[in-house]
């Protein structure tokens, strides 16, 4: 087990360089490159010149590509072209909500998925089976922002059971200790704020749940099946054993390989950004951050942190999901 992790860990370490060095030379290749994007396209050949010299981009390329390195190993990304702001104060204020809003929905999307799938396999053919299918190809089809704008018309204005948008309430008392309003409600004692953050939590959840949800239940519902035609199966059946261990034991731990790979690669996906989520709920997190710095006038600091940022989810998951792997099935330890 320790190789496993070690052997990730490097095989980590060379991705997110590999993805840094081609990150350095895109910024580079930008059409006015950095130097436009903080100056604007009217500036003058001096100031361009004066901010190149400031920034060392007149430096030979390895020294430059050295100091980028550093400034990536470091957390130092400079500061928002649109605010000014250091960009990981940016992205720190955006990360919790995404992060937040993504877990509700993989907790959902598993919750819900898994067991789906399962019981659709086992009654093959059958009426559960054949409504799962026709449910799945429904939360494939919808389009995530048309599912969002039509539950908002149904359950905010037409009955007005959930919030319309937003994290919270505006008046409630919610100190910002993590950034995630829910667990922040419960450190401060503040229930209400917890719950009322929690049911501002519930559609947007729901909404960006759905594509997961659906591919969860396929592919669970496809592992289990293939599970159920192998010969271990049917052998360990005439032995006698009792039907919720094979179940247990020998079905659903075989067949979740495919659906762990599933799960990590759909989480990645999720805090990687729910764009269209976050905009029809006036979400607030990465997505509406991904949106605002590229229509906002080409935040060039805020997008290279962002493409790491999401990179690097994308590569802690996958590491997760290996790790996994060996837990779930120890045939992985061995090779």
């Amino acid at each position: 087990m320790a190789r496993i992790v070690l052997r990730r860990l490097i095989q980590l370490a060379i991705t997110l360089l590999a993805l840094m060095t081609l990150v350095f030379f895109w910024l580079r290749s930008l059409p006015g490159g950095p130097v436009d994007a903080l100056l604007g396209e009217r500036a003058t050949p001096e100031s361009r010149e004066r901010l190149t010299r400031a920034l060392g981009y007149d430096q030979p390329i390895w020294i430059q590509y050295g100091r980028f390195l550093k400034n990536v190993v470091t957390g130092n990304f400079g500061n928002s072209i649109r605010t000014g702001e250091p960009v990981m104060d940016v992205i720190g204020r955006s990360f919790p909500a995404t992060v937040e809003l993504a877990l509700a929905a993989i907790i959902i999307a598993v919750g819900l998925g898994v067991p789906l799938g399962y019981l659709a396999a086992r009654h093959r053919g059958r009426l559960l089976d054949n409504g799962t299918i026709i449910l799945t190809l429904v939360g494939i089809s919808v389009p995530i922002f048309f599912l969002g704008y039509l539950l908002k018309d149904w359950l905010t204005q037409g009955v007005h059971f959930f919030p319309p948008s937003g994290r919270i309430s505006t008046g409630l008392d919610n100190t910002d200790v993590t950034g995630f309003f829910v667990l922040d409600g419960l450190l401060t004692r503040e229930f209400d704020a917890s719950a009322d953050a929690l049911w501002h939590l519930v559609l947007p959840a729901v909404t960006l749940a759905t594509i997961p949800l659906a591919i969860i239940i396929r592919i669970t519902r496809a592992s289990v099946l293939d599970v159920l035609d192998e010969d271990y199966i049917r052998t360990a059946d005439a032995k006698g054993l009792r039907n919720a261990t094979v179940r247990r034991r020998h079905v659903l731990r075989n067949a979740l390989l495919p659906v762990v790979t599933i799960i990590g690669l759909q989480t990645g996906a999720l805090l990687a950004g729910a764009v269209l989520t976050e905009k029809v709920y006036n979400w607030g997190g990465l997505g509406t951050l991904i949106t605002d710095s590229i229509s906002g006038g080409r935040d060039y600091p805020v997008l290279q942190a962002l493409i790491l940022l999401a990179a690097f989810v994308f590569i802690v998951v996958n590491l997760v999901v290996d790790l996994s792997y060996a837990i779930i099935d120890p045939r992985v330890r061995v090779r």
